[in-house]
């Protein structure tokens, strides 16, 4: 019989599952396997390409694992919406980047053992890490390199494979199977993979640098503001340091090191930094339903603390005049690019801690309150639609649903990222501002778009960077709520 050409022969040593009751010990070794099981990949892929002949077998090292063994229906401590599972079996998930997730693996494992009196294993997977995934961040590999071998890289190494990369966990729609492990945590390793080079392409920055509290718009007017109002945070020592594309960093007593980038990314992201990742990160997602999905499909598996959209809407009520404030408490769904991921019957609700958050900063920062701050703000529905010229369309079919609908304002990206944000179990929330009124002839011309830029994007932004540091000031059972988890969770946030 003719040995199998695609048999593994390359691999490091096993790796066998060790128990642990200590957190911080758990993490370690997740951060040795995963250290030196993708050194072994990068150093065999270079002798790969120094001998030019393709390696004697084939390659693989694999993820490691956390698992938790439950035998037992005791209750836990539910009142933490995470850190526990439902019923007794065994929990399994992959890991990558460990040393990235230090903080928050450390917390997730430490409130198993804290709730559940078990020791969780770790050790290596079965799940091969690809070679593309194993590269430290920054790397380069040239091409000409690469095609220069004389096997195809795929007969040697593992490559992504989609039919493991999946959000069917957080969907709800994973099938169990037979004598395989429940899932502990809500993305596999591969699944994470995938997005961390992602949002290195789309952004320009490193994952290092994102924070756990993010904001999205859709105009360049906030970035030069952000960027503004950030270089003035880092002066006066409020924060770290600014990060713009390019990973280009501003710090207190020293000017960036690293050029601007010869060409903007689809989706440019600035990073406020503070400690333990506590500061802000502002994206610019540009126009559309698309790039918002697209951009918190990978921000998702940071596992953020919340997301708000700062934006400019359509007001469709003719008391509301430029430049007041929606709060969205719910959404319509017309955007489309989640239908198959989440259904459109399924409600999004808003978050009482972020509506009070948003409210509240409204308020700090307009200088209203009460009766008053209903001049400037209004609460409602949003309503998120896929076609940006739905002007041009016959209106009584569209202004029958907005008034159905009670919505009282039209944007383009709004129940996207509330709709992701359920969807990922990250708290969410939308405060828009009326740029224009088409319902009642008040389009937006040039020398009106200005003004009303200069009057109030300053002021929205500081509302969104103030209702980010309220919900920083919460304690983190009582952001992460219960709102957004299913009956049957995984254990981890």
């Amino acid at each position: 019989m003719n040995p199998d050409p695609f048999a593994v022969s390359i691999r490091p040593d096993p790796w066998p599952a060790e128990p642990f009751n200590d957190a911080g010990a758990a993490v370690q070794r997740l951060v040795d396997i995963y250290a030196r099981n993708t050194a072994f990949l990068c150093d065999t892929f270079r002798n790969v390409l120094a001998a030019r002949a393709g390696a004697p077998g084939r390659v693989r090292a694999c993820y490691p694992f956390i698992r938790l063994r439950v035998d037992t229906y005791d209750e836990v401590d539910s009142r933490l919406s995470y850190g526990h599972v439902a019923e007794p079996g065994v929990y399994q998930t992959t890991v990558t980047q460990p040393a990235l997730f230090r903080a928050y693996l450390t917390e997730q494992i430490d409130l198993l053992l804290r709730n559940h009196g078990m020791p969780v294993e770790v050790g290596e997977s079965d799940v091969p890490i690809p070679l593309h995934f194993a590269f430290p961040e920054g790397s380069y590999v040239e091409g000409e390199h690469v095609e220069a071998l004389r096997r195809p890289l795929r007969d040697v190494f593992d490559t992504p494979d989609l039919a493991v990369t999946d959000d069917a966990i957080v969907n709800g729609t994973r099938l169990a199977r037979e004598g395989e492990p429940l899932p502990l945590a809500p993305f596999t390793a591969p699944r994470i993979d995938y997005s961390l080079h992602r949002l290195q392409h789309y952004t320009a920055t490193a994952p290092s640098h994102f924070q756990n509290f993010i904001l999205f718009t859709n105009y360049q007017f906030y970035v030069d503001e952000f960027c503004l109002r950030a270089r003035r945070l880092v002066a006066d020592g409020q924060y770290e340091a600014l990060v713009e594309p390019g990973n280009r960093i501003t710090r207190r007593d020293a000017a960036p090191a690293a050029a601007p980038p010869t060409r903007m990314p689809q989706m440019p992201a600035y990073h406020l930094l503070r400690p333990g990742h506590s500061g802000i990160t502002l994206v610019n997602i540009g126009v559309g339903p698309s790039n918002a999905k697209t951009i918190t499909d990978h921000i998702a598996v940071l596992r953020p603390h919340a997301w708000l959209m700062l934006g400019h809407c359509a007001g469709l009520r003719g008391s509301q005049r430029l430049g007041d404030y929606v709060l969205a408490h719910g959404y319509v769904r017309d955007d489309h690019v989640l239908d198959a991921d989440l259904p459109t019957w399924v409600p999004l609700p808003p978050l009482a801690e972020v509506q009070v958050a948003l409210e509240q900063a409204v308020e700090e920062v307009a200088g209203l309150s009460g009766w008053e701050l209903k001049r400037i703000m209004r609460t409602g529905t949003v309503a998120t639609i896929d076609n940006r010229n739905w002007e041009l369309r016959e209106h009584l079919e569209p202004v029958q649903r907005f008034a159905q609908s009670r919505a009282i304002a039209l944007d383009m990206e709004s129940a996207t990222i509330a709709a992701n944000g359920f969807r990922f179990r990250v708290p969410y929330g939308t405060l828009l501002c009326v740029s224009d009124k088409p319902l009642h002839g008040e389009l937006k011309l040039p020398g009106m778009a200005s003004a009303f830029y200069r009057r109030q994007v300053g002021q929205h932004l500081d509302i969104g960077i103030r209702a980010l540091e309220i919900l920083r000031d919460m304690p983190p059972e009582r952001l992460h709520s219960r709102k957004l988890r299913s009956f049957m969770e995984t254990a981890f946030q």
